[in-house]
């Protein structure tokens, strides 16, 4: 063990031992404390260099590797490292699964502390790479240098960025050449942003200095081939805005809804923007079981399509439905859940927060012709209650998908009061769904449990649970 005059320390020939929480893995340090390191693999004996000191932990970089994990393979991306947003794509599937079912398994343990059947296996994707279909990238007039380009000398000046923020640094942006995590076009269109804003002296924003005119932008496509691309503006400037849309609608004819912002807030988020058609329609369509859900650009929807249908047909087979049930779905989104599981239900009543994701949801019911589902808007620990009970009936099954702090104790609560036969509780967080489990337990026991990869190269997996009542 070694110190530097910068007080960080250096451990030497130390063995990285687990995955650990938000896609870092973990080491012992000599003194007991654990290690977080990023870019790392389970197996690899690396030194360590010390960038954060606290009480319980440290926080570190692998500076050498001395040997390697077999389980670690060789990242396909040049981007690995620097990007962040595929923090375990240097090591195997197979390994990402197991450390993914280990975590729900340890959560619900650990947190939950209640007695939990044996587990289905966790379902992985097929597809480990261009998976998604949506991507948000940002513009920046001053790119990030990797450690690569600052220690070669050369002097580089400011250039313009569009891609992904770096990890922990709000106005720090890698420019991105070319990701894997979204099916072309994606990367020809980005490219072709940044290449024709160069030439045409478009300004990328500043975020610090909040000046600049091109944003974000947002790319969202569909399994049945759809796109829809949307640019925000930090101010309008007509000539500008219409040159580069025009560009994009000659250059990229296949893009189904082509639209715009113009957002001069400080912060990026679209959700209380006006979103401007500017070419096509306003809305791309995915397709499911024969039902075709549209998505707009403010919509939630699961953003690995494939996946989302596996995720869904476990939900519906935990529901067990006969044709005869009235089903709640609470946190119902755009209604996608809802309407999957309603030719197998008598009735399906859709409860969420969001207007514009309710009004979605009764239009895709709608395009689809079903006539069994209804759909009301309400902050469910408001909504859910005695009179809403009284007014829609008593389900015979609930299913919840909430959001990643999970259900509100009052909706807890009243799923008790409640107590439906049967919930299927769907999460993107198994340590909040394992805290609600336990409060459930008083009425309910766990009876299936199956963690379901939706996002391959990163730490997040979701679970889906079945409770019946005791």
């Amino acid at each position: 063990m070694k110190r530097k005059r910068t007080e960080r320390i250096v451990f030497e020939n130390v063995e990285v031992l687990d995955a650990g929480a938000k896609g870092v893995s973990v080491a012992k340090a000599p003194d007991g404390k654990v290690i977080f390191i990023p870019n790392v693999v389970p197996g690899d004996v690396v030194d360590i260099q010390t960038v954060k000191k606290r009480k319980a932990y440290y926080e570190g970089l692998a500076i050498k590797i001395h040997s390697y994990s077999k389980n670690r393979i060789e990242p396909v991306c040049q981007h690995f490292g620097a990007c962040g947003g595929c923090k375990w794509q240097n090591m195997s599937y197979e390994q990402q699964l197991f450390y993914k079912n280990q975590e729900v398994q340890n959560n619900l343990k650990r947190i939950g502390k209640i007695e939990l059947p044996e587990f289905e296996p966790i379902l992985g994707s097929e597809k480990t790479l261009f998976y998604r279909n949506k991507m948000e990238f940002s513009f920046s007039n001053a790119r990030w240098l990797t450690p690569e380009e600052i220690a070669s000398g050369d002097e580089i000046g400011k250039e313009n960025a569009l891609g992904f923020h770096i990890p922990k640094m709000w106005d720090k942006i890698l420019d991105i050449q070319k990701c894997h995590l979204q099916q072309d076009p994606s990367n020809a269109i980005r490219n072709e942003i940044r290449t024709f804003a160069n030439a045409n002296n478009l300004s990328f924003f500043n975020p610090r200095e909040q000046e600049g005119l091109l944003r974000t932008l947002m790319i969202r496509t569909s399994s049945i081939g759809e796109i829809m691309v949307m640019i925000q503006f930090f101010y309008d400037n007509q000539e500008e805005r219409e040159l580069l849309m025009d560009h994009l609608a000659v250059t990229f004819p296949e893009i189904t809804s082509l639209q715009y912002v113009v957002n001069g807030k400080a912060n990026d988020t679209i959700y209380d923007q006006d979103v401007v058609l500017y070419k096509g329609r306003d809305y791309i369509l995915e397709e499911m079981e024969g039902l075709k859900f549209s998505i707009n650009a403010k919509s939630f929807y699961q953003t690995n399509s494939d996946q989302a249908y596996e995720l869904y047909k476990i939900t519906r087979d935990y529901a067990e439905l006969t044709g005869n049930e009235l089903v709640f779905d609470l946190y119902t989104g755009t209604g996608t859940i809802a309407q999957f599981v309603s030719k197998k239900a008598k009735k399906v009543v859709g409860v969420e927060a969001i207007p514009e994701a309710i009004a979605d949801a009764k239009i895709n019911a709608e395009r689809n012709g079903i006539t069994n589902c209804d759909f009301f808007v309400g902050d469910m620990k408001n909504v859910f209650n005695d009179e809403f009970i009284a007014t829609h009936g008593h389900p015979d099954v609930i299913i919840t998908d909430p959001p990643r702090d999970g259900m509100h104790k009052d909706v807890v609560d009243m799923l008790l009061k409640v107590a439906p036969k049967r919930i299927v509780y769907v999460s993107c967080n198994s340590a909040t769904q394992a805290r609600d489990l336990a409060l459930l337990d008083t009425k309910y026991k766990v009876t299936k449990v199956r963690p379901v990869d939706m996002f391959p190269q990163t730490h997040h997996v979701e679970n889906v649970v079945q409770l019946e009542l005791k």
